[in-house]
């Protein structure tokens, strides 16, 4: 996987126009004047964990024995899931959330941004190819800023594209997600079958 790849499939796993209406739910009892500082925040109490993950996570897989190519087909499989439900989402995603208060790391920064599936795709990346971590990193960074200034100005985006233009937008993005999910998932089969026969 090249940086560009990268970016492009850690953006499309954190989703963030597709969370736009989720996290103006839970910010909907928060002052006006906070919303921005608690949205910077969240997705910074994000990016350390994801950044744990990263270069962390290989000791995880090796505690639990878990297998580059295990990895790659659980992480294909996740992203498919969440891809379908892109392109064809439930009436749960659109239900609004209320909190009481102010929210903090949950649900915000997990794991709406630092969920399971991409945790799994930033251990799979260091442990695909760790020689590239600081190249995994600048992709996380890349990804990361990007969601944040979209998150940032959640409230002006909803406004100009409207809820189906977020929702066209989303379902695009969930087409491409598949196929980044599919190619996942046949790498992690291909070099299963690949020890096999060696």
């Amino acid at each position: 996987m090249t940086l560009y790849s990268a970016i492009i499939t850690l953006f499309l796993v954190m989703d963030p126009l597709g969370n736009i209406p989720m996290f103006l739910s839970v910010l909907n009892s928060v002052e006006s004047n906070r919303r921005q500082r608690i949205v910077l925040r969240e997705t910074f109490i994000a990016l350390l964990i994801l950044t744990a993950f990263l270069f962390f996570g290989k000791y995880i897989l090796e505690g639990m024995q878990i297998s580059e190519n295990a990895l790659s087909v659980a992480g294909g499989i996740i992203l498919f899931l969440i891809s379908i439900r892109m392109i064809f989402p439930h009436e749960e995603r659109n239900t609004r959330i209320r909190e009481l208060g102010e929210p903090f790391i949950v649900p915000l920064a997990i794991p709406l941004i630092a969920g399971p599936s991409t945790m799994a795709l930033v251990m799979l990346l260091a442990n695909q190819q760790p020689e590239k971590i600081g190249l995994w990193f600048a992709a996380l960074l890349a990804s990361w800023a990007a969601c944040t200034i979209i998150l940032v100005f959640a409230q002006r985006l909803s406004r100009i594209l409207g809820e189906r233009g977020l929702i066209a937008i989303e379902r695009l993005m969930g087409m491409i997600l598949t196929t980044m999910a599919v190619q996942m998932f046949l790498t992690g089969i291909a070099g299963f079958f690949h020890r096999l026969v060696i």
